[in-house]
């Protein structure tokens, strides 16, 4: 009989060491998450700040100014409900205003322009970058999740179900040559 309890004692010992190594892991998945997004947050707003100080040096016409200067500003105020559109128009009006490496060249030649032209071509290089980084620790921490020791033992505990951030990343194509 005592060999049969402390066996027993064993076993359940085994299982709340197994579940507390899970609960552990899944703690630092949601802290890898949480630094992603600090560090994709970061690099969305260098991006936006950049854009914003390239339309607003004069270098650009007026028309690619304004264009630039709404979809950074918006990328820079958006809700957190609304990010992930604004920081893709934002994509998409870089991609307009820079579609040809004869724009890069215009802001490259005034002074304090190859400055610039390199910030910006970071900046637009390090965003998918720090994406991929979030939305890979969010696929870790939810296939986790999706295990049913952790639902029913809720191992989880009250933290939020992490969700991918999808947005258009895609370079224009002129600041990714200069990138490569």
């Amino acid at each position: 009989m005592t060999a049969t309890l402390i066996w027993a004692l064993v076993v359940l010992v085994a299982i709340g060491l197994y579940l507390s190594w899970t609960a552990g892991r899944l703690d630092r998945l949601h802290a890898r998450i949480d630094a992603a997004r600090a560090a994709l947050d970061a690099h969305l707003l260098r991006r936006a700040s950049v854009a914003q100080e390239l339309a607003t040096s004069g270098v650009l016409d007026p028309a690619a100014s304004i264009v630039l200067y709404e979809a950074a500003h918006a990328a820079r105020q958006a809700e957190e409900d609304q990010r992930e559109v604004a920081e893709s128009e934002l994509s998409q009006a870089l991609r307009a205003v820079f579609a040809d490496a004869q724009q890069v060249e215009v802001v490259r030649a005034v002074p304090g322009g190859e400055t610039a032209a390199r910030e910006l071509t970071e900046a637009v290089r390090r965003v998918p970058m720090a994406r991929r980084f979030h939305n890979d620790a969010v696929g870790a921490a939810r296939r986790l999740r999706e295990h049913r020791k952790v639902r029913w033992f809720r191992l989880a505990g009250h933290a939020p179900f992490p969700m991918a951030f999808e947005m258009d990343d895609e370079p224009p194509a002129a600041l990714a040559d200069r990138a490569a």
